[in-house]
């Protein structure tokens, strides 16, 4: 058996066998704390402080924050971002499954089949794409002159508060391909013996989906339902680019209002503190699907 201390010869230097662990370990240590850790103090200390970029932090206590309560431009961020995740997420979760039961079918092509629905998860997100969603869904685009043929003159879904967040959701569908793997590994894990003695029970194909397939799948499901809503309440790049947060702040999501306050108007600690708002908010709904995730859940241990 290996002693837990050994002593180096040269220099007398005493270590432990964890210490090249602590070693390899060092840079995302550092990195954590330097660039995670520090930056959320730091955060958070501004959110009491009225704070510019480059200028004295001026401690102010909870004023940021009363204030949050009576910005109606706050609020409205806040609404139209549950209303983006309560759409968008189901959707997202819905199509990366129907496309991953498709997959798990044995072809001579599955991995190129998964290789190529997975490219919009790499790129959905950048600027390039977004500008093309952008062109595609304007009022000169593809997607606007078909409805417009179909009669629906002067049709126009960035110039109607009520059709604007349609694009952003369908980009954000689009980006299905890291749910899509996960669903798919999440289905070759399922045993075959559960779908042989349910045919043999006289069970259809609707009735095996929704009685083997999804309660096997509700953990994967769990674990991918929290991941798209932190990503949905994160949203920013669409908005900023394909929107600007209109037309009458009917995109104007949590994220790209915290930016503007930010960087736009320069108020950084009114900024910080609607970020800890969004986290808060961010964390109690996930304890909340966390705390009632036994009800629909199913583990085979």
């Amino acid at each position: 058996m290996q002693a837990v201390l050994k002593k180096k010869s040269s220099g007398g230097f005493w270590y432990n066998d964890n210490t090249v662990g602590y070693l390899f370990a060092l840079p995302f240590i550092i990195g954590f704390l330097g660039l995670t850790l520090y930056p959320m103090g730091l955060s958070l200390y501004y959110s009491f402080c009225n704070y510019k970029i480059a200028a004295t932090p001026e401690w102010i206590g909870f004023t940021n924050y009363i204030n949050l309560m009576k910005d109606q431009t706050f609020g409205n961020s806040l609404l139209v971002t549950i209303q983006y995740v309560l759409i968008g997420v189901p959707l997202k979760l819905v199509f990366a499954l129907f496309v991953a039961m498709l997959l798990t079918k044995p072809t001579r092509v599955q991995g190129f089949y998964r290789a190529v629905y997975y490219i919009p998860s790499l790129i959905g997100g950048s600027v390039a794409v977004a500008l093309v969603w952008k062109q595609l869904f304007g009022s000169r685009g593809p997607i606007v002159n078909v409805i417009k043929s179909l009669g629906a003159t002067g049709f126009n879904f960035f110039g109607n508060p009520s059709w604007a967040f349609l694009p952003l959701v369908l980009c954000n569908a689009w980006q299905f391909g890291s749910s899509m793997l996960i669903f798919a590994s999440g289905l070759k894990q399922i045993p075959k013996d559960y779908y042989e003695a349910a045919e043999i029970d006289g069970a259809g194909t609707v009735k095996r989906f929704f009685s083997i397939t999804l309660p096997c799948l509700s953990p994967i499901i769990l674990f991918n339902l929290i991941m798209q809503l932190i990503s949905g309440f994160m949203t920013f790049t669409q908005a900023q680019i394909i929107t600007q947060g209109g037309p009458n702040y009917a995109t104007n999501y949590i994220a790209l209002n915290i930016f503007t306050e930010g960087f736009a108007y320069s108020h950084m600690g009114y900024a910080c503190a609607q970020s800890w708002v969004m986290l808060l908010i961010m964390a109690a709904i996930t304890g909340i699907i966390f705390k009632t995730s036994s009800n629909w859940t199913f583990y085979e241990n």
